[in-house]
Protein backbone atom coordinates (compact mmCIF):
# COMPACT_ATOMS: atom_id res chain seq x y z
CA UNK A 1 0.00 0.00 0.00
CA UNK A 2 2.74 2.04 0.88
CA UNK A 3 6.16 2.55 -0.92
CA UNK A 4 8.95 3.09 1.43
CA UNK A 5 12.06 5.50 0.65
CA UNK A 6 14.49 3.05 1.89
CA UNK A 7 15.65 0.39 -1.07
CA UNK A 8 16.32 -2.76 0.91
CA UNK A 9 17.79 -4.87 -1.90
CA UNK A 10 20.25 -2.36 -3.03
CA UNK A 11 21.41 -1.92 0.12
CA UNK A 12 22.03 -5.60 1.16
CA UNK A 13 24.52 -5.89 -2.06
CA UNK A 14 26.17 -3.54 -0.80
CA UNK A 15 27.12 -4.85 2.44
CA UNK A 16 25.41 -6.35 4.99
CA UNK A 17 23.49 -4.61 7.65
CA UNK A 18 21.06 -4.73 10.63
CA UNK A 19 17.76 -2.97 10.47
CA UNK A 20 15.87 -1.87 13.48
CA UNK A 21 12.25 -0.23 13.93
CA UNK A 22 9.76 -0.26 16.09
CA UNK A 23 7.15 -2.98 15.86
CA UNK A 24 4.57 -2.07 13.06
CA UNK A 25 6.87 0.25 11.48
CA UNK A 26 6.08 -1.81 8.22
CA UNK A 27 9.49 -3.77 7.88
CA UNK A 28 8.55 -7.10 7.33
CA UNK A 29 6.30 -6.22 4.82
CA UNK A 30 8.28 -3.78 3.01
CA UNK A 31 11.09 -6.64 3.29
CA UNK A 32 8.43 -8.65 1.32
CA UNK A 33 7.70 -6.18 -1.03
CA UNK A 34 11.93 -5.50 -2.20
CA UNK A 35 13.02 -9.37 -2.31
CA UNK A 36 11.90 -12.63 -3.55
CA UNK A 37 12.09 -16.06 -2.98
CA UNK A 38 14.77 -16.82 -6.09
CA UNK A 39 17.44 -14.54 -5.19
CA UNK A 40 17.15 -14.77 -1.38
CA UNK A 41 16.10 -16.74 1.91
CA UNK A 42 13.88 -15.61 3.98
CA UNK A 43 13.50 -16.60 8.12
CA UNK A 44 11.07 -15.16 10.38
CA UNK A 45 12.25 -15.83 13.93
CA UNK A 46 8.28 -15.08 15.08
CA UNK A 47 7.37 -18.63 14.00
CA UNK A 48 7.97 -20.75 17.12
CA UNK A 49 8.37 -23.84 15.92
CA UNK A 50 11.48 -22.41 13.65
CA UNK A 51 12.77 -20.38 16.64
CA UNK A 52 12.68 -23.64 18.79
CA UNK A 53 14.84 -25.66 16.32
CA UNK A 54 17.16 -23.25 15.48
CA UNK A 55 17.77 -22.48 19.45
CA UNK A 56 18.40 -26.35 19.89
CA UNK A 57 20.82 -25.88 16.90
CA UNK A 58 22.52 -22.56 15.47
CA UNK A 59 24.16 -24.49 13.17
CA UNK A 60 21.12 -25.72 11.52
CA UNK A 61 20.72 -22.05 9.68
CA UNK A 62 24.04 -22.57 8.38
CA UNK A 63 22.60 -25.53 6.36
CA UNK A 64 19.63 -24.14 5.45
CA UNK A 65 21.28 -21.14 3.86
CA UNK A 66 23.79 -23.23 1.93
CA UNK A 67 21.13 -25.61 0.48
CA UNK A 68 19.31 -22.71 -0.80
CA UNK A 69 21.92 -21.34 -2.55
CA UNK A 70 20.90 -17.74 -2.83
CA UNK A 71 23.34 -14.41 -2.12
CA UNK A 72 20.83 -12.93 0.19
CA UNK A 73 19.28 -13.96 3.25
CA UNK A 74 17.01 -12.01 5.92
CA UNK A 75 16.50 -13.00 9.13
CA UNK A 76 13.55 -11.64 10.68
CA UNK A 77 13.38 -10.48 14.35
CA UNK A 78 17.36 -10.82 15.34
CA UNK A 79 16.75 -10.20 18.80
CA UNK A 80 14.98 -13.58 19.67
CA UNK A 81 17.90 -15.62 19.14
CA UNK A 82 21.17 -13.30 19.23
CA UNK A 83 22.92 -17.06 19.28
CA UNK A 84 22.45 -16.89 15.33
CA UNK A 85 24.99 -13.68 14.81
CA UNK A 86 28.42 -16.54 15.17
CA UNK A 87 26.73 -18.52 12.18
CA UNK A 88 25.92 -15.15 10.35
CA UNK A 89 29.87 -13.81 11.02
CA UNK A 90 31.39 -17.44 9.81
CA UNK A 91 28.91 -17.23 6.72
CA UNK A 92 29.81 -13.49 5.85
CA UNK A 93 33.44 -14.41 6.40
CA UNK A 94 33.73 -17.75 4.36
CA UNK A 95 30.68 -17.84 1.61
CA UNK A 96 30.36 -14.27 1.25
CA UNK A 97 26.97 -14.09 1.90
CA UNK A 98 24.81 -11.00 2.45
CA UNK A 99 22.38 -10.52 5.20
CA UNK A 100 19.47 -8.45 6.39
CA UNK A 101 19.02 -8.64 10.01
CA UNK A 102 16.00 -6.74 11.39
CA UNK A 103 15.03 -6.44 14.66
CA UNK A 104 12.26 -4.46 17.22
CA UNK A 105 14.31 -4.38 20.29
CA UNK A 106 18.14 -3.95 20.72
CA UNK A 107 17.99 -4.80 24.24
CA UNK A 108 19.02 -8.46 24.29
CA UNK A 109 21.83 -7.50 21.65
CA UNK A 110 23.04 -4.91 23.84
CA UNK A 111 24.07 -7.50 26.38
CA UNK A 112 27.93 -8.54 27.04
CA UNK A 113 29.36 -10.82 24.61
CA UNK A 114 26.99 -10.93 21.98
CA UNK A 115 28.46 -11.11 18.36
CA UNK A 116 27.59 -8.02 16.56
CA UNK A 117 29.42 -8.49 13.68
CA UNK A 118 32.64 -6.50 14.33
CA UNK A 119 31.81 -4.02 11.63
CA UNK A 120 30.81 -6.42 9.40
CA UNK A 121 27.39 -5.11 9.37
CA UNK A 122 25.64 -1.39 9.11
CA UNK A 123 23.43 -0.08 11.08
CA UNK A 124 20.08 1.67 9.63
CA UNK A 125 16.55 2.33 11.16
CA UNK A 126 13.23 2.23 9.96
CA UNK A 127 10.90 4.54 10.70
CA UNK A 128 6.66 5.05 10.17
CA UNK A 129 5.73 6.66 7.29
CA UNK A 130 7.16 10.12 6.08
CA UNK A 131 5.58 12.56 4.31
CA UNK A 132 7.12 11.82 1.19
CA UNK A 133 5.32 7.93 1.45
CA UNK A 134 1.72 9.04 1.63
CA UNK A 135 0.80 10.30 -1.30
CA UNK A 136 -1.91 12.03 0.10
CA UNK A 137 -0.42 13.04 2.93
CA UNK A 138 -3.11 15.07 5.56
CA UNK A 139 -1.09 17.07 8.23
CA UNK A 140 -4.25 17.42 10.77
CA UNK A 141 -4.06 13.31 10.18
CA UNK A 142 -0.72 12.60 10.88
CA UNK A 143 -0.43 14.80 14.28
CA UNK A 144 -3.21 13.02 15.40
CA UNK A 145 -2.53 9.13 14.94
CA UNK A 146 0.77 9.24 13.99
CA UNK A 147 2.22 7.15 11.07
CA UNK A 148 2.59 3.68 11.84
CA UNK A 149 0.92 2.32 8.21
CA UNK A 150 -2.03 -0.17 9.97
CA UNK A 151 -3.02 2.94 11.94
CA UNK A 152 -2.74 5.69 9.08
CA UNK A 153 -4.64 3.83 6.64
CA UNK A 154 -7.16 2.23 9.40
CA UNK A 155 -11.21 3.10 9.09
CA UNK A 156 -11.04 3.27 13.31
CA UNK A 157 -7.41 4.61 13.90
CA UNK A 158 -8.32 4.83 17.70
CA UNK A 159 -9.06 0.87 17.71
CA UNK A 160 -5.56 0.13 16.01
CA UNK A 161 -3.72 2.83 18.59
CA UNK A 162 -5.26 0.84 21.61
CA UNK A 163 -4.83 -2.53 20.63
CA UNK A 164 -0.71 -1.57 19.93
CA UNK A 165 -0.10 0.37 23.23
CA UNK A 166 -2.68 -2.72 25.62
CA UNK A 167 -0.75 -5.57 23.87
CA UNK A 168 2.63 -4.02 22.92
CA UNK A 169 3.78 -1.55 24.95
CA UNK A 170 1.92 -2.74 28.30
CA UNK A 171 2.60 -6.13 27.84
CA UNK A 172 5.74 -6.85 25.59
CA UNK A 173 7.87 -4.08 26.17
CA UNK A 174 7.49 -4.45 30.07
CA UNK A 175 7.65 -8.67 29.53
CA UNK A 176 11.22 -8.07 27.61
CA UNK A 177 12.17 -5.72 30.43
CA UNK A 178 11.44 -7.66 33.29
CA UNK A 179 9.19 -4.92 34.77
CA UNK A 180 7.63 -5.89 38.22
CA UNK A 181 5.71 -3.56 38.88
CA UNK A 182 3.15 -2.69 36.68
CA UNK A 183 1.49 0.10 37.64
CA UNK A 184 4.58 2.47 38.43
CA UNK A 185 5.52 1.13 34.82
CA UNK A 186 1.93 2.46 33.23
CA UNK A 187 2.60 5.72 35.37
CA UNK A 188 5.92 6.98 33.54
CA UNK A 189 4.62 5.93 30.68
CA UNK A 190 2.16 8.44 30.49
CA UNK A 191 4.29 10.84 32.50
CA UNK A 192 7.28 10.49 29.78
CA UNK A 193 4.49 10.71 27.01
CA UNK A 194 3.51 14.22 28.18
CA UNK A 195 6.57 15.19 28.80
CA UNK A 196 8.17 14.01 25.16
CA UNK A 197 9.67 16.72 23.63
CA UNK A 198 10.59 18.86 26.79
CA UNK A 199 13.70 18.40 28.41
CA UNK A 200 13.95 15.58 31.04
CA UNK A 201 13.46 16.18 34.24
CA UNK A 202 14.08 12.69 36.57
CA UNK A 203 13.40 14.46 39.31
CA UNK A 204 9.98 15.66 38.62
CA UNK A 205 9.06 12.71 36.87
CA UNK A 206 10.02 10.20 39.48
CA UNK A 207 7.77 12.69 41.40
CA UNK A 208 4.21 12.19 38.91
CA UNK A 209 5.36 8.37 38.63
CA UNK A 210 5.72 7.67 42.17
CA UNK A 211 9.26 5.80 41.38
CA UNK A 212 12.93 6.27 42.21
CA UNK A 213 14.92 8.49 39.95
CA UNK A 214 17.18 5.85 39.22
CA UNK A 215 14.27 3.38 37.98
CA UNK A 216 12.93 6.30 35.69
CA UNK A 217 16.44 6.30 34.32
CA UNK A 218 16.19 2.48 33.60
CA UNK A 219 12.37 3.24 32.12
CA UNK A 220 13.66 5.65 29.82
CA UNK A 221 16.65 3.05 28.89
CA UNK A 222 13.80 0.49 27.80
CA UNK A 223 12.37 2.70 26.15
CA UNK A 224 15.18 3.58 23.74
CA UNK A 225 16.25 -0.16 23.29
CA UNK A 226 12.77 -0.71 22.50
CA UNK A 227 12.98 1.54 19.84
CA UNK A 228 9.69 3.32 21.46
CA UNK A 229 11.41 6.91 21.87
CA UNK A 230 14.53 8.46 21.24
CA UNK A 231 16.65 10.66 22.75
CA UNK A 232 17.73 14.21 21.65
CA UNK A 233 20.85 15.24 22.91
CA UNK A 234 22.05 19.41 23.39
CA UNK A 235 24.75 20.81 21.35
CA UNK A 236 26.94 22.20 24.38
CA UNK A 237 29.65 24.06 21.79
CA UNK A 238 28.12 26.86 21.90
CA UNK A 239 31.28 29.44 23.55
CA UNK A 240 29.06 32.95 23.72
CA UNK A 241 26.37 31.97 25.86
CA UNK A 242 26.51 28.90 28.13
CA UNK A 243 24.29 25.84 26.72
CA UNK A 244 21.82 23.80 28.88
CA UNK A 245 23.20 20.11 29.37
CA UNK A 246 19.90 18.09 29.71
CA UNK A 247 18.55 15.98 26.95
CA UNK A 248 14.90 15.95 25.66
CA UNK A 249 12.81 12.77 24.52
CA UNK A 250 10.60 12.17 21.75
CA UNK A 251 8.34 8.71 21.22
CA UNK A 252 8.95 7.49 18.01
CA UNK A 253 5.72 8.03 16.69
CA UNK A 254 2.99 11.09 17.31
CA UNK A 255 0.23 8.79 17.41
CA UNK A 256 1.38 5.96 19.99
CA UNK A 257 2.31 9.24 21.97
CA UNK A 258 -0.98 10.79 21.71
CA UNK A 259 -2.71 8.04 22.42
CA UNK A 260 -1.05 7.30 26.11
CA UNK A 261 -1.68 10.91 26.89
CA UNK A 262 -5.57 9.91 26.09
CA UNK A 263 -5.00 13.30 23.68
CA UNK A 264 -7.23 12.05 20.40
CA UNK A 265 -8.68 15.06 19.56
CA UNK A 266 -5.60 17.88 18.74
CA UNK A 267 -7.14 21.63 18.36
CA UNK A 268 -4.67 23.65 15.98
CA UNK A 269 -4.54 26.44 18.14
CA UNK A 270 -3.26 24.23 21.15
CA UNK A 271 -0.03 24.07 22.51
CA UNK A 272 0.15 20.31 21.85
CA UNK A 273 -0.52 20.70 17.96
CA UNK A 274 2.59 22.69 17.60
CA UNK A 275 4.65 20.53 19.98
CA UNK A 276 3.43 17.33 17.71
CA UNK A 277 4.27 19.86 14.45
CA UNK A 278 8.05 20.44 15.81
CA UNK A 279 7.85 16.19 16.76
CA UNK A 280 6.93 15.66 13.62
CA UNK A 281 9.81 17.44 11.77
CA UNK A 282 11.63 16.03 13.69
CA UNK A 283 10.80 12.59 12.49
CA UNK A 284 11.18 13.59 8.95
CA UNK A 285 14.92 13.98 9.45
CA UNK A 286 15.66 11.40 11.20
CA UNK A 287 14.27 9.27 8.64
CA UNK A 288 16.06 11.12 5.85
CA UNK A 289 19.17 11.24 7.62
CA UNK A 290 18.85 7.18 8.31
CA UNK A 291 17.54 6.11 4.74
CA UNK A 292 20.06 8.53 2.72
CA UNK A 293 22.91 7.68 5.04
CA UNK A 294 24.23 11.35 5.69
CA UNK A 295 25.77 10.36 8.67
CA UNK A 296 24.68 13.34 10.73
CA UNK A 297 23.63 14.02 14.36
CA UNK A 298 20.75 16.07 15.27
CA UNK A 299 21.29 18.30 18.29
CA UNK A 300 18.87 21.12 19.98
CA UNK A 301 20.15 23.94 21.16
CA UNK A 302 19.34 25.86 24.40
CA UNK A 303 21.37 28.71 26.49
CA UNK A 304 20.68 29.84 30.07
CA UNK A 305 19.19 32.99 28.58
CA UNK A 306 16.14 31.11 27.39
CA UNK A 307 17.62 31.11 23.52
CA UNK A 308 16.36 27.97 21.58
CA UNK A 309 17.05 26.38 18.07
CA UNK A 310 14.78 23.37 17.59
CA UNK A 311 17.41 21.10 15.66
CA UNK A 312 21.03 21.07 15.00
CA UNK A 313 22.07 18.93 11.73
CA UNK A 314 25.86 18.25 12.52
CA UNK A 315 27.61 21.74 11.95
CA UNK A 316 26.05 22.44 8.81
CA UNK A 317 22.00 23.21 9.49
CA UNK A 318 19.90 24.81 12.13
CA UNK A 319 16.40 24.32 11.76
CA UNK A 320 13.95 26.17 14.19
CA UNK A 321 9.71 25.38 13.82
CA UNK A 322 7.00 27.34 14.83
CA UNK A 323 3.28 26.73 13.81
CA UNK A 324 2.74 30.65 12.88
CA UNK A 325 0.73 31.52 9.84
CA UNK A 326 2.62 34.48 9.46
CA UNK A 327 6.17 35.17 10.18
CA UNK A 328 7.13 37.66 12.41
CA UNK A 329 10.60 38.81 13.54
CA UNK A 330 10.18 37.28 17.72
CA UNK A 331 10.58 33.80 15.71
CA UNK A 332 14.16 34.46 14.39
CA UNK A 333 15.39 35.34 17.85
CA UNK A 334 17.50 31.54 18.77
CA UNK A 335 18.74 31.50 15.18
CA UNK A 336 19.96 34.91 15.53
CA UNK A 337 21.36 34.43 18.68
CA UNK A 338 23.07 31.12 17.31
CA UNK A 339 24.11 33.19 14.23
CA UNK A 340 26.83 34.71 16.90
CA UNK A 341 28.67 31.52 17.09
CA UNK A 342 29.93 31.72 13.76
CA UNK A 343 29.05 28.04 13.16
CA UNK A 344 26.37 27.16 11.10
CA UNK A 345 26.45 27.37 7.44
CA UNK A 346 22.43 27.55 6.80
CA UNK A 347 19.73 29.00 8.80
CA UNK A 348 16.09 28.01 7.62
CA UNK A 349 12.58 28.79 10.01
CA UNK A 350 9.82 26.48 9.01
CA UNK A 351 6.40 27.50 9.37
CA UNK A 352 2.66 27.32 8.43
CA UNK A 353 3.23 30.48 6.33
CA UNK A 354 2.86 29.76 2.61
CA UNK A 355 5.04 32.41 1.45
CA UNK A 356 8.89 31.11 1.17
CA UNK A 357 11.14 33.91 1.54
CA UNK A 358 14.71 34.87 3.35
CA UNK A 359 14.43 36.88 6.63
CA UNK A 360 17.39 38.83 8.26
CA UNK A 361 19.74 38.27 5.68
CA UNK A 362 20.21 34.63 6.27
CA UNK A 363 17.17 32.55 7.21
CA UNK A 364 15.42 30.33 4.66
CA UNK A 365 11.73 30.50 5.69
CA UNK A 366 10.06 28.15 4.32
CA UNK A 367 6.48 26.46 4.25
CA UNK A 368 6.78 23.08 5.78
CA UNK A 369 5.48 21.29 2.64
CA UNK A 370 8.26 23.23 0.52
CA UNK A 371 10.61 22.26 3.19
CA UNK A 372 10.05 18.62 3.34
CA UNK A 373 9.37 18.81 -1.20
CA UNK A 374 13.36 19.68 -0.77
CA UNK A 375 14.55 17.44 2.10
CA UNK A 376 13.35 14.27 0.37
CA UNK A 377 14.96 16.21 -2.86
CA UNK A 378 18.13 16.51 -1.62
CA UNK A 379 18.20 20.04 -1.97
CA UNK A 380 18.48 21.07 2.20
CA UNK A 381 21.96 19.39 2.63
Amino acid sequence: MFVRNLDLAQQVLKKSFFLFGARSTGKSYWIRQCFNSKNSLYINLLDSQLLLQLSENPSLLRKMILEKNVPCVVIDEIQKLPELLNEVHLLIEEKKIHFLLTGSSARKLKKENINMLGGRASLTHFFPLSYSEIKEFSLEKYLTVGGLPRIYSSPDPLHELDSYVSTYLEQEVKVEARVRKTIFFHRFLKTAALQSGELINYNNISSDASVPASTVREYYSILEDSLIGYALEPWVSSRKRKAIETSKFYFFDIGIKNYICGQNSIPKSSDVWGKNFEHFILMELKTYISYKKKLKKICFWRNVNKHEVDFLIGEDIAIEVKVASKVQSKHFSGLKALKEENIFKKYVLITTDEIDRTEAGFISCLHWESFLKKLWADQIF
